[in-house]
């Protein structure tokens, strides 16, 4: 067992940010005037001098060298979903043996990975291997320390010779200044002349499994795919809902007290976690920062989650479906846009009904959300999340928006046109107010819906256990920063900017109330009333993806210059790339595991049957149902060999075709996921009618109800 804190020896306050470059290290550590210029470059865009970048670089290895950490890398996120890293030694080897611990401005700000094995969609030729990393000054260094080894580790974006964006940072940060320009276009038009910067933050909630190791280790599905791939439910599951905020079991305690100590000492604000409805599985949930850092830090969260794991001999599963028959996990994305100057846009305030900039940046994402639905669905989509959406555990693939109550009937009385009474008997009369409170549980959470309004903030629901933040925040701010951008022309051209302001309001959402349903989102009345409100429904990652290059998105890129064409067209790409190789490593496992291991041992078990009714019939018994079993075994044996045959088939025929990448993905999906679940179909009845003594892999039961 890992070395744990004793906090009555050790004060939190001494563990928080200790391994995290922060602000207040910098603060600190650097020459005034170096720190304002730093300050600068983060809040003004300014340009950093190589002096400052200098002096920046030596307290940064100086501080590192005090931690212990010999190495540095520069962090990134390609195109793989997960991170990449390069490291590199302070050290500089004199010619007389000796050597200096050296560490540059152009060593901080820029570093060259070799590129030419990371994603790249058709960017770039494969002979052309170089990328860049370019340090970004908004995300804190830290100190990662696995193992005991230290490293200096330097958030940056990656990106090619040419210019183009080869991670997921680089869009995000696009996004971010999208949204700042069209929202301060409109807080201008509405006299606001002291907000300088627009910030979006997020806050996210991580749902994850943890299993034991030693039976993790006997599943090659989950070793491989991270999800079983086989298995049936077992007797007890979660429908007496006894795992949900019960009480935290001592084995998961002491992991959980780890996991919280490392992520604050990287300065991770980790601050809530809970048992969540199916067995085994858990939740922790950080405190708001701006939209690029906690994309960062939860980067960082889920690699020191898996890390941790491994001190407690346990295993922590991120696929958002890992386990058939419960709850999948998802990452709730807490989105919300505020000003510098301490505004929250999408705080109602005491008084909502007459709150003109709250009505007005709320009907905006309500216009955003409704036409850019299909932008948001696809930002979730993955192979796994086509298991967990829509399953009565997570919002439908639908996208839809709740409001809750009051401020539904706020909205409808404008735009309808009557009058709107308040609890003191007064008529409601709009006015250019903000109001900073308002009641945080005013409106209750939708847990069916995919896009809630939660008081102050929206909960984005659909995204993934495994995905980065960094793709639903892009497409999200994308979608508000070209709604943000029509109100900002309308308003500036406008001589009367109050009454303006108001047809707007009541115009979104006459022309978009379609997109909000309050009811209960796993209803099928709610598909159907979808269906006839004209929503979109992609069901699957292969639909929501091939609408990614559409012409009428690819502009909204390109005018806010968060990708261009090429771009996009390029993330289309590898994201079908890597569904079909997560499909094809999926449906592999299965055809090795079907007849490697179960169809004989449940052979094995048949023949032991036919044994034992060959032995009592010796007898003149006559044993039927032990008959009827063996029958049964043997037609399920014969049916899984020939569903895998087919399965093997279609995987060959996928590797030999030379279609389009959609068309490949079309196949992988109508094809081979189909005849994957025929297939674990019979699997799973062989599951149930094998002897378990004789069944070659640990079975839900150990995987769900052993920590």
């Amino acid at each position: 067992m890992p070395n744990q804190i004793d906090f009555s020896k050790t004060p939190l306050s001494e563990v928080y940010g200790d391994n995290c470059f922060s602000d207040a290290v910098m603060k600190e550590r650097l020459p005034a005037n170096v720190y304002k210029e730093l300050l600068a470059v983060q809040n003004d865009g300014q340009l950093l001098s190589s002096k400052a970048a200098e002096v920046i670089a030596k307290s940064m290895k100086d501080w590192a060298l005090e931690k212990g950490a010999t190495h540095y890398t520069h962090w990134f996120q390609p195109l793989t979903g997960l991170t990449a890293e390069k490291h590199d030694s302070f050290i500089s080897p004199k010619s007389d043996g000796s050597m200096l611990l050296e560490f540059s401005d152009k060593e901080l700000i820029q570093g060259e990975p070799d590129a030419s094995s990371f994603p790249n969609g058709g960017l770039r030729a494969t002979f052309e291997a170089r990328g860049y990393t370019a340090w970004d000054t908004s995300s804190p260094a830290v100190i990662k320390e696995v193992g005991g080894v230290k490293t200096l580790t330097i958030p940056t974006a990656f990106f090619s010779y040419t210019g183009d964006a080869l991670d997921k940072k680089v869009p995000l940060l696009r996004s971010m200044v999208a949204v700042n320009d069209q929202a301060l276009r409109v807080l201008r038009s509405l006299g606001n002349t002291t907000t300088k910067k627009i910030c979006i933050n997020v806050g996210p909630e991580q749902e994850y499994f943890l299993v034991d190791e030693e039976f993790y280790d006997k599943r090659p599905d989950l070793r491989l795919a991270g999800r079983t791939v086989f298995g049936t439910m077992s007797a007890k599951g979660q429908e007496m809902d006894d795992h949900y905020f019960g009480a935290i079991k001592e084995r998961v305690g002491l992991f959980m007290k780890e996991l919280n100590c490392e992520l604050w000492k990287l300065g991770v604000p980790a601050k809530t976690q809970h048992n969540e409805v199916a067995p085994n599985q858990f939740e922790i949930a950080t405190v708001y920062s701006s939209a690029n850092i906690s994309t960062d830090t939860n980067q960082l969260l889920m690699e020191t989650i898996k890390n941790v794991a491994k001190h407690h001999k346990l295993v922590a599963l991120l696929h958002e479906k890992p386990f058939a028959g419960v709850n999948g996990s998802g990452k709730h994305n807490n989105w919300s846009i505020s000003t510098d100057d301490g505004q929250n846009l999408l705080s109602p305030g005491k008084s909502p009904e007459e709150n003109v900039q709250f009505l007005l940046f709320l009907t905006s994402v309500i216009k955003a959300v409704d036409e850019y639905a299909v932008l948001l669905r696809l930002s979730a989509a993955n192979s796994g999340n086509d298991h967990r959406l829509g399953a009565n555990e997570a919002p439908p693939a639908i996208v839809s928006m709740y409001l809750g109550e009051k401020i539904t009937e706020i909205l409808e009385s404008i735009g309808n046109g009557t009058p709107l009474v308040r609890r003191d008997g007064k008529l409601v009369e709009l006015g250019l107010t903000t109001i900073p409170s308002f009641p945080i549980d005013d409106t209750d959470r939708n847990r069916t819906s995919p896009f809630a309004f939660t008081g102050n903030k929206f909960e984005f629901r659909m995204v993934g256990s495994s995905q980065s933040l960094a793709g639903p925040n892009t497409m999200l701010n994308a979608a508000v920063a070209e709604i943000l951008s029509e109100v900002g022309d309308r308003l500036e051209k406008s001589s009367d900017v109050m009454a303006e302001a108001k047809a707007i309001i009541k115009e979104f959402y006459c022309n978009h109330k379609r997109i909000i349903f309050n009811g209960n989102g796993y209803s099928e009345e709610w598909v159907e009333e979808a269906q006839k409100r004209g929503l979109p429904n992609l069901p699957n990652t292969v639909e929501a993806l091939s609408h990614l290059t559409d012409e009428e998105f690819v502009k909204v890129f390109e005018k806010h210059k968060i990708f261009a064409s090429h771009e996009i067209a390029s993330r289309q790409e590898i994201y079908l790339e890597i569904y079909m190789q997560q499909i094809n490593i999926e449906a592999s496992l299965m055809v090795e595991m079907a007849k490697g291991k179960i169809v004989p041992a449940a052979n094995r078990y048949l023949s032991e049957l036919l044994s034992g009714i060959t032995a009592q019939k010796g007898f003149g018994f006559e044993p039927t149902q032990l008959t009827l079993l063996a029958k049964k075994l043997s037609e399920t044996i014969d049916s899984t060999l020939k569903e895998v045959e087919v399965l093997d088939s279609k995987i060959k025929q996928l590797a030999a075709s030379e279609e389009s990448t959609l068309e490949m993905a079309k196949f992988t999906h109508d094809e081979i996921v189909g005849t994957m679940e025929t297939l674990r179909g019979f699997g799973d009845t062989l599951e149930e009618l094998t002897d378990s003594s004789y069944w070659p892999y640990p079975k839900y039961e150990d995987l769900l109800f052993r920590l």
